[in-house]
């Protein structure tokens, strides 16, 4: 069975639209595109390096396709390059090798290599997906696709990058169709810029508790009384 990973960045406020620049993804009037830029260090080279790193299939909305198909492709490789912009390389091949499946209403012509069209019916396609054999089925940007896979429960593992910023308003990673669940913090580590990256495995149903006492006072009951 395969494992289904999503890997985000965030604001401290859930926004996830347009993080790499301002040209991305204005739509709705959105004008903090690149707003991850400023706090870009090594550290987070090394977590997204180690991300891409290991072997994976990537699964992506229409849009966030249309974006990744007009610029990857044309990240031309160079073995001189150091630094940042041989890990932008580096990206690039991989995300060329991938199987693309991309979720789109209708079909439509898919000019990156590699590439397929889920279907009709994402969800149940992506869960068709988990059931084969392969490696882990990624996402990338994808907001409203995500909505989709997390209203049907599909999403193993979220691997986030919460920036120390507030946005205010965008596409936001989760939103009201998502369906409740616990997750486990497998790891965490903070940047210097101030970055956390963390991942969480889900970890089953949501799980409530109380701390009210066990004999309520008269005001609470009242309290209680007036919010039915």
């Amino acid at each position: 069975m395969r494992k289904l990973v999503t890997a985000a960045f965030v604001s401290l406020d859930g926004v996830m639209q347009a993080p790499g620049g301002p040209e991305e993804d204005p739509t709705g009037g959105f004008r903090f595109g690149g707003w991850t830029f400023p706090y870009w260090d090594e550290t987070l080279a090394h977590g997204t390096a180690e991300t891409f790193g290991r072997p994976f299939d990537l699964l992506l909305g229409r849009k966030t396709y249309d974006i990744f198909a007009a610029y990857w492709p044309y990240v031309a490789a160079d073995p001189g390059k150091e630094g940042p912009d041989a890990a932008t390389d580096d990206i690039a091949d991989v995300f060329g090798r991938a199987t693309k499946y991309v979720a789109s209403r209708t079909p439509r012509e898919l000019s990156w290599k590699n590439s397929r069209w889920l279907g009709p019916d994402a969800a149940a396609a992506v869960a068709e997906l988990k059931q084969g054999e392969g490696p882990d089925l990624l996402t990338q940007g994808s907001s409203d696709f995500l909505q989709t896979l997390f209203a049907a429960d599909l999403v193993d593992e979220v691997r986030l990058l919460t920036f120390p910023v507030v946005l205010g308003g965008g596409k936001r990673l989760f939103g009201e169709r998502v369906k409740p669940g616990a997750f486990h913090l497998a790891r965490s580590l903070i940047s210097p810029s101030g970055v956390i990256l963390a991942s969480y495995d889900r970890a089953g149903e949501v799980r409530t508790g109380s701390f009210a006492s066990e004999a309520p006072s008269a005001a609470e009951l009242e309290r209680r009384r007036n919010l039915s």
